[in-house]
């Protein structure tokens, strides 16, 4: 899978959960700042990116570190390729 069949799912969900307009979701948003999310939103972005992409569970010291879509991107892509 690539990073741009990633990020369309990664969108629509993010869009879907988020209650936004996919087009305002862009690699460079902010999941807090720009599109709203709180710690609880984050979570709940998190199980649902786990069973959409068959992920292991995000340890609660990685989720801190996702900031941004294209975090999210790009956590994805590595663990799909591990």
């Amino acid at each position: 899978m690539t990073t741009d069949e990633i990020f369309d799912k990664v969108q629509d969900i993010i869009a879907e959960q988020f209650s936004v307009d996919p087009e305002t979701v862009t690699p460079d948003s902010a999941l807090e700042d720009d599109l709203g999310a709180d710690s609880v939103d984050l979570v709940d972005l998190a199980v649902t990116l786990e069973q959409e992409f068959n992920l292991p569970e995000t340890e609660e010291n990685v989720l801190g570190t996702i900031k941004t879509v294209s975090d999210v991107v790009d956590y994805i892509a590595k663990q799909l390729a591990d």
